[in-house]
């Protein structure tokens, strides 16, 4: 029988209790980060719903959006602007800045996609939007949970989107609709996949910010990159199968 007043046996005990406290401890810690990071993504999707549903009631959107002027280049371009500050200032910039940039970003995208109220009947872009969250929830959730590591297929992600912004740029002065649908169809699967390589990403930087002054900001990020694949996935998907106005 194992002597229990050996200082060796119960120096091997309090060895073991402190790494199951501090295993404890760390996935309590990685579930708060990770929760941060979807309510921050999902707030910003909801306020950028609510933002285009309310801009597309307004009388003159339909002038501002799709009449000559500078001022629907702006709404266009906006977000773009917005995601490559957060993206190349991030470490420049403090954390309650990074959040107010988010929150214009969901605002400024959302006046963006006003324009499918437009386009698409109002039962698509719902019955779109629900089979998007679906899959997203999904998605995310392979990633959070799969032992397979992930990290080979960003490349190729990355890769893909380059190529599918070549493609929609090409088909600005082609004009086909049977290119259109090859590209809202790539795009499905390209931003699906990188739901799935994104969460894991997420998921794996925790272990280097955790406790350091970079959390708050990597959930920021962390934050904008699943929502920039939920949007994508929602505005393929809506071009491949919603029905137009």
């Amino acid at each position: 029988m194992a002597n229990w007043s050996d200082p060796q046996v119960r120096g091997s005990a309090q060895a073991t209790g402190t790494v199951g406290t501090r295993d404890v401890a760390f996935d309590a810690g990685l579930r708060s980060y990770m929760l941060s990071v979807y309510n921050y993504m999902a707030s910003g999707v909801l306020l950028t719903g609510v933002v285009a549903l309310l801009f597309a009631q307004w009388e003159g959107a339909p002038a501002v959006l799709f009449g000559p002027g500078i001022l629907k280049w702006v709404i266009m371009l906006s977000p773009l602007a917005f995601v490559m500050v957060l993206s190349f200032g991030i470490n420049r910039l403090s954390t309650g800045a990074a959040q107010a940039l988010f929150w214009a970003f969901s605002v400024v995208m959302g006046l963006s996609m006003a324009s499918i109220f437009f386009v698409f009947t109002g039962t698509s872009i719902a019955t779109t939007f629900f089979a998007t969250a679906a899959a997203f929830v999904s998605l995310s959730l392979y990633g959070y949970t799969t032992k397979r590591d992930l990290s080979g297929f960003g490349t190729f992600l990355i890769m893909g989107v380059v190529g599918l912004i070549v493609a929609m740029l090409l088909n600005l002065w082609l004009q086909s609709s049977a290119l259109q649908l090859v590209i809202s169809a790539i795009g499905v699967l390209l931003f699906a996949g990188l739901t799935a390589y994104d969460t894991q990403r997420i998921k794996s930087m925790y272990a280097y910010v955790a406790g350091t002054d970079m959390i708050g900001k990597t959930v920021i990020m962390g934050a904008l990159s699943l929502y920039l694949d939920f949007i994508n996935m929602f505005q393929f998907l809506l071009s491949f199968l919603g029905n137009r106005e």
